[in-house]
This record gives C-alpha cells, structure tokens and sequence, in this order.
C-alpha cells in the first residue's frame, strides 16, 4: 500500500517489524483486535508505535505524564504512524521513603524494562515513544530500549515549580525543604505551624522535584546520552510548550522508523555507545547530580551490551569540573535551567572544552556536535564556562579503601568539608537508625552506618534521604558523617557516603563493623578513600568469622516479587540488573 500522507514514503509491509501481526490470512483476528481499537484499514499498514508512560496518580511526578502522552500520539499520527498507549508501573519514592516500601522503589526500575520489553516484543511494535518522570521511570524506560532496540525516544516529563514561602521571604521551596523542617522540629528550632505551611507550599504543580535530584539528572543524562531531544528536561512539566515538544519529537522518530524499514538509521544501541555513557556521566559531574545515576548508567549500559561499571564512572567524575550551581548543593534548579537556555547550556560548555564525545550520534541521526551548535553560552550564574568552574574536580566522588573495597560513593557538590574521621555507630536497618536520630541518640563527629539496605540485603536497596535530612534538620549535617551500603536520594546533602560495596549481605566490610570503629574518609581528589582503621590480619578474621555465621537473604520471608529481586540481582557497583545481558531480537523470531 502507497502512504500519500507519510511525510517520507517507504517500503510497507516487509519492512516493519508489525507486519508479522497483521499480515495475510492466518492474521484476521488481529486485524479484528486492530478494527476494534477504532483503526481502519489504512492505520493497520501504517507502523505500530507504543507511547509508553507512567503516568497515573501515584505522585505529583506522574500527574500529567497521559495528558503529555496524548500529545506524542499526534505527532505520531502525523508522521505516519499508528500509536498505542501502554501505561506502565511507577512506584513514587515520595510516598515509600522511610519504611518498608521503599523496597519496591529501585526494584520498579526493573519491571518498567521488562514490561517495555514485554509489551514490544509481545506487539512487535515498530517504535517506543517513553515518557517518565519519577526516580526510577526515567533509567527503567531507557533500559527497555536499549533492550528492545527498536527505533526509539524518551522524554522527561518535566519537573515541577518550585513553591514559595508564604510571607517576605519569598524565597523558593521543594520538598527537600519539609524533609528538613521536620528535623527542625525534632530539634526545637521550627514549630508544627512552620512545618505545616512549608509542607503545603512546597511542592504547588505536577512534576518530578524541582532539584537536581534524581529525575532531572536523569533527564539531563537522556539528553547526553542521545535519546532525547536537546533541550528537553529542563522544561517544567506544566510549560504549555510541552505539547509541541512532544509532537515534535514524535515526527523525528517516525522519522528514524520510516529509515530503519529500509535498513537506515541509528537505533538505541548504536546510540548509547560507551563515548554516551561517558558524555552522560560528564553532565553528572558537572552539575552536582544524583549519586543514582552510577547505579543507573552501569545498567543503562548492561542492557546495551557494555561493561561499564562504577570505576568506569569514578573516572569521568574524576575529570570534569562542578559548572551548574544547582540544588541540594547549590542555588538554582531545573526552571532556572530551563530560563538559560536548558541543558545544552551545560553540554555546550563542556563540548566546547573538550570534556564531551561530539562525535556520538544522537536518535535525530545527527551527532551530538550538531545538535549543540546552537545552543546558548552559560549565564555565569547558574552555569559557569567550564573553563571558570565552581570545582575543578566536579560535584560527585567515588572513594575506595578497605572499608569499600567495590567503592562507595558521595556527593560532593556544596560540602564545606571532604574529610572526617570518627567513630562508627553502628545500625542494623533504617528503621534502628531513624528512631536514633529521631531521637538524637548520636553524637558530632560520629560516623552513622546503616547496614542490611543493599540490593540483595534489604532487599531492594532503600534510600535514606529522610534520615540525611533529619541530620541537616537538626544541624548536624556537617557535624557527622554517614556510611550504608543502600542508596541516597538526588536530593540528599552531606557528607553521605551510599552504595558501599560489596554489601553486607555479600559478606562486604560494612558487615563486620562494631560501634568505636574509627573510620577514616577523605574525600580529596588525590585521595578518595574510605578505610576502617583495623589491621589487615584483624579485618580478614572478622570477616571470616562473619562469613560462617551469616544466612544468605533469598527474600523469602518477604514472597513474592522482592524473594524474585533478591535471587537475581547483582551487586551496586555493577548496576544492580537482573539479568545476563544485551539480548538480541530476531525480528523474524514469532
């Protein structure tokens, strides 16, 4: 069939992955289930693109993420293309943090690529068009397409406007501002009345948080990565001018679609290159991002066939300066970002001084380079030329030393101090460490370690952002220190040291510490360590002695998914996947 309507006309049938689900006699009934979607003859021959979502009412995060997908779907349509909405599972890190359910938290990362993969290959779709916004939405829809490999783009939804507080302050509020209240509260420096009202304000629209916490680093990561249209993440997510982003994004993967029919055209994985995953662990560095993001690119590159682990990180981070001046650690967020000139602000200024890979091709078919050629020069303000950066040695670290030996990691953006040493205080779960520093049972200088939170321990590697907060609540943030081998989130701030490996489930160090342990960290570019000070000989009999005794962690007394999640996932500084690796799909394969 001749598509007069598609903007670039290409060989049918034969050439589109769908054909195998409506093609020829045996293919009737589909072409009922087809008819009954309210498609007719000529939407059936067209290719099948799944606009995947998460929004629904799970979080602010996800509020309008179907009113932005409805908008994808025209764009699709006007570029020759049929498109079929398949909502997917979100789990809000906001309504799980500091209990139990944040152990679904990072394991919904896994069943948002497996359901992409689930529902592609299941449909033979012929395009994905993701859109997520929340923590894990972002990372768990890009690794379904890499792992589908079909022509494909994401978009974040956005994040939200900042709240005001109430009164002549007028200063901007996030929800990381309640978090710390409430440790303000605890201590006796704010009221209820004070936490109440930050509490309403903060957080006025629908959108991912408005720091650069996890979602908006990871925005900006899909934009470095090439997966996402430049200048994409930063635009809040209630902009009217998301519509026409959307629409135009969606012709540009029609675009890639109708190429690919005709063996044209770069697909997920010729994009995400290890030269990528380099150029998104850069944008990382230089804005002080999430911790999360060196869990997520190592999986990101798992799914594309690459190795690419935490030292592969570390050296990145190593080598490109702190140039955005964004929250926790700084001053502004995404909307200011977004005022600037957004993303390409910040990846302009690092191509320019040689810290990006131009060459990488991006899902437009264009390198990175060209994309960038017009995009605007820093401000000075909240992004600086890299060549005037606030921190030559960027805003996150990775540390090892025999207390870490797989490395941990911290966020270094905004520190006033990179090295400590104190004594450990030792906690077997969030919950011990929560009612102890609820109720202040800690000291200044201590080292707080929360234990049993990695992926296979907890399992499903909690985040501790409510009690990291408390401490900044209670101003002790830069008294103290704290250790876990579970996670942080974006929005954590101090000197908070997350990832530790290998866990204490895997028999890591972290396992064998005792309360008095003095603990050593620095932070330093030349040093980036983190040690415990007991002799080789002594720290080998304990782990030792610890190994005989310990119980492996199938999850079984919790059934069900997390029992799953324990038994297959792998360690932190590996991505923390689930699977062997890239898999490759036969078009053909039925």
């Amino acid at each position: 069939m001749t598509h007069d309507k598609d903007p670039d006309p290409a060989p049918a049938a034969p050439g589109f992955r769908s054909a195998i689900i409506r093609k020829g006699t045996v293919r009737a009934t589909t072409r009922s289930f087809l008819h009954a979607l309210g498609q007719d003859d000529e939407d059936i021959e067209r290719p099948h693109i799944g606009v995947f979502h998460t929004g629904g009412e799970m979080s602010p995060c996800n509020l309008n993420l179907r009113d932005q997908a409805q908008h994808a779907k025209t764009g699709i349509y006007a570029g020759g293309g049929t498109p079929h909405e398949c909502p997917v599972v979100s789990v809000s890190d906001g309504l799980t943090m500091a209990h139990s359910g944040m152990r679904f938290s990072l394991v919904s990362r896994e069943l948002i690529a497996d359901s992409v993969e689930a529902s592609v290959r299941g449909h033979q779709w012929d395009g994905i068009f993701a859109i997520g916004a929340c923590d894990k939405n972002l990372p768990g829809l890009m690794m379904g397409m890499l792992r589908c490999n079909v022509p494909s783009v994401f978009v974040h939804g956005g994040s939200a406007l900042p709240g005001q507080m109430p009164g002549p302050d007028g200063r901007d509020l996030n929800v990381v501002d309640t978090y710390e209240t409430i440790g303000q509260v605890l201590a006796g420096k704010a009221t209820a009345e004070d936490l109440a009202q930050i509490s309403r304000s903060c957080l006025p629209t629908a959108g991912a948080c408005a720091g650069q916490f996890t979602a908006n680093t990871m925005g900006m990561v899909s934009e470095a990565l090439g997966l996402a249209p430049i200048g994409s993440s930063m635009l809040p997510a209630v902009f009217s001018e998301r519509a026409p982003l959307m629409r135009r994004a969606a012709k540009t993967l029609m675009r890639a679609v109708w190429a690919s029919a005709q063996g044209r055209g770069p697909l997920p994985r010729d994009i995400v290159t290890r030269q990528a995953l380099e150029n998104a662990c850069a944008v990382v560095s230089a804005t002080g991002g999430s911790t999360n993001a060196a869990l997520h690119l190592p999986a990101i590159a798992h799914e594309a066939g690459i190795r690419f682990h935490l030292d592969d990180v570390a050296e990145v981070f190593a080598r490109t300066p702190l140039i955005a001046d964004l929250r926790p650690g700084g001053r502004y967020l995404a909307r200011d970002v977004h005022y600037i000139g957004g993303a390409g602000v910040i990846l302009r200024s690092l191509l320019d001084q040689g810290l990006l890979h131009g060459e990488a091709l991006t899902f437009t078919g264009r390198t990175l380079a060209e994309e960038l050629a017009s995009a605007l020069a820093p401000d000075g303000q909240v992004v600086r030329a890299a060549d005037n950066p606030i921190s030559r040695d960027g805003g996150l670290a990775v540390l090892k030393g025999n207390l870490c030996p797989d490395g941990a990691l911290l966020k270094t953006a905004g520190l006033g101090t990179l090295s400590h040493r104190g004594p450990a205080r030792v906690f077997e779960s969030e919950e011990q460490a929560q009612a102890a520093v609820q109720a202040m049972n800690y000291s200044a200088g201590d080292v707080i370690v929360i234990r049993n939170e990695g992926p296979k321990g907890s399992p499903g590697m909690r985040e501790m952002l409510g009690i990291t907060a408390l401490l900044y609540g209670q101003g002790m943030g830069d008294k103290v220190a704290l250790l876990t081998d579970g996670r942080f989130s974006g929005a954590t701030r101090g000197l908070c040291i997350g990832y530790a490996g290998p866990e204490a489930a895997d028999n890591g160090p972290i396992a064998v510490l005792r309360d008095g342990d003095m603990i050593s960290i620095d932070a330093r570019p030349l040093a980036r360590s983190i040690t415990v000070e007991l002799s080789e000989s002594e720290l080998a009999l304990r782990l030792q002695e610890h190994a005989r005794h310990a119980r492996v962690n199938t999850g079984a007394q919790w059934g069900g998914l997390l029992e799953k999640y324990a038994l297959t996932v792998r360690p932190a500084h590996q991505g923390a996947v689930t699977h062997s690796g890239a898999v490759t799909w036969l078009r053909d394969e039925g």
